[in-house]
């Protein structure tokens, strides 16, 4: 077996980890992962400058001391998320019933019973992981879009976790076609839109009212096969009492033909639920770095690539010195 070589037994440790972490109390992973959270929200200094910073744009009517506190209520659910990685991979269904809860099944279950062609609209909130495999194993095994992980043990794991109830996992590259045509054999499918994708693959459009780089991929995909949007929402609920996937009604008049406007909606919906539960919000990922031409960058250099950057024109002034010796 190529991945249990020596060089991967790090990884298989930190697996085994988050596995034995798993067979916890709920509550116990919680309360633990909400205070690794709070280490990190002391250590991490980066991340916490680029909340910080992602706060003042989209919730400017916070004052000072409120973003802070939503900064560290963030930190905590950051943490609670990453204790409870494992219950993906292992838990049962059973088990996974009395943890998540399902509000609005309604709108879900009357597109898989008609065997409609459904784009299930996921947000990245800190329940997004707990939330899609619940999913799977409780609503429908559905599809997903796929980008490998570097580590290819993580990678190998996670996709498990991911496909162990019958999803289907589709790799970005993969043809449209292949997506298209299983939506319309009744396969809800996954859709994760809030990352920046950079200034090739996205366009820009409004989020909290800055422009902000965005795959405009929703309403293309939404056209071709003729299906419904509902966007949906996992939310950590508090003290450790579980996980809650909340489906809101269908997003009506979409798509519009205009990718712009199609956009722009997708963004409002996103913006409308994260002020509901602003501190499970992914907060920590630069979502306006790639800017419009002539705009100045939103977020400092981080000491991380400073390092980076330095190591990589060291190398290259090593090889131009090896260069002119040879």
């Amino acid at each position: 077996m190529p991945l249990l070589g020596p060089r991967y037994w790090p990884a298989w440790s930190m697996v085994g980890l988050f596995c034995l972490l798993a067979l916890l109390p709920f509550r116990w992973q919680a309360a633990l992962g909400q205070g690794l959270g709070r280490l990190g929200y002391v250590v991490a200094r980066d991340r916490r400058n680029v909340a910080r910073i992602n706060l003042r744009i989209c919730l400017p009517e916070y004052s000072e001391s409120e973003r802070e506190r939503v900064v560290r209520e963030h930190f905590g659910w950051l943490g609670q998320a990453a204790v409870c990685q494992g219950l993906s991979w292992v838990a049962p269904v059973q088990r996974l019933r009395r943890i998540v809860s399902i509000r609005n099944r309604e709108f879900i279950d009357r597109c898989v019973a008609q065997r409609r062609p459904v784009i299930v609209l996921v947000p990245h909130f800190m329940g997004l992981e707990l939330g899609g495999t619940g999913f799977t194993a409780m609503v429908h095994p559905g599809m997903y879009m796929y980008q490998r992980i570097r580590s290819p043990v993580i990678d190998a794991v996670v996709r498990h976790g991911r496909t162990r109830f019958g999803s289907i996992a589709v790799e970005r590259q993969d043809d449209l076609r292949t997506l298209i045509r299983e939506m319309k054999r009744g396969t809800p499918f996954f859709y994760l839109p809030d990352q920046d994708p950079g200034r090739m693959r996205g366009l820009f459009a409004p989020f909290c009212g800055i422009p902000a780089a965005t795959v405009p991929m929703l309403g293309r995909i939404a056209r071709l096969a003729d299906a419904v949007v509902i966007p949906t929402f996992a939310r950590f609920l508090p003290h450790g009492a579980g996980l809650e996937l909340i489906f809101d009604p269908p997003l009506e008049n979409f798509p519009s033909g205009d990718p712009s406007a199609d956009t722009a909606r997708m963004n409002h919906v996103i913006e409308a639920r994260l002020r509901s539960m602003p501190a499970q919000y992914f907060w920590v990922h630069r979502r306006f770095k790639t800017r419009p031409v002539g705009e100045s960058p939103l977020y400092p250099e981080s000491a991380r690539r400073r390092r980076r950057d330095a190591r990589r024109r060291q190398q290259a002034k090593i090889a131009r010195q090896r260069g002119q010796h040879g």
